[in-house]
């Protein structure tokens, strides 16, 4: 079901994921293996979870505030805001912001830093301490760590999705 709102449009789909929803982005594992087969083979689908990828980059490319996931009882919805200023998005947007960008990064080979952070929210130089507040709280939130392999400086700190 499609459902169109002045500041959002809501995808629902009956049923749970069979993965975790903090997982869409590196994850792919269709309901129905053979369907999914007979979709692709007749081209109408790619069965390689790529579609959440796009949508997130997008999202970045527009300014965007991140699709949200949701899943409930008897279905899965994909929410996709209308354009949000930095400045208007709460915390909880920022958050799944920041999270869903340093998992980009992820499968893209590349880490998430102030910079790569900063560049997606479009900051200036001089908010580093705003997208570093950011960082701090998804942290808190546990949905990213340092990469440790790279460098102990916080200055030069690259992160990572919890699950990495």
């Amino acid at each position: 079901m499609v459902e169109m709102y002045a500041d959002r449009l809501e995808v629902s789909n009956p049923g749970l994921p069979p993965i975790q929803v903090e997982r869409f982005i590196d994850e792919f594992r269709s309901r129905n293996e053979r369907l999914a087969e007979l979709m692709r083979r007749m081209r109408v689908c790619e069965e390689k979870g790529s579609g959440i990828d796009k949508v997130i980059h997008l999202a970045e490319v527009y300014q965007l505030p991140a699709p949200d996931f949701r899943t409930s009882e008897t279905r899965t919805t994909a929410v996709l805001f209308a354009h949000r200023d930095f400045a208007d998005m709460s915390k909880t947007d920022r958050i799944r912001a920041c999270y869903q960008h340093c998992c980009l990064k992820y499968v893209s080979n590349e880490r998430m830093s102030n910079q790569s952070l900063r560049e997606r929210f479009r900051l200036p130089e001089s908010k580093t301490a705003t997208a570093s507040q950011v960082i701090s709280a998804t942290r808190t939130a546990e949905l990213i760590k340092p990469d440790e392999s790279d460098t102990t400086s916080t200055r030069y700190a690259r992160y990572l999705p919890f699950w990495a």
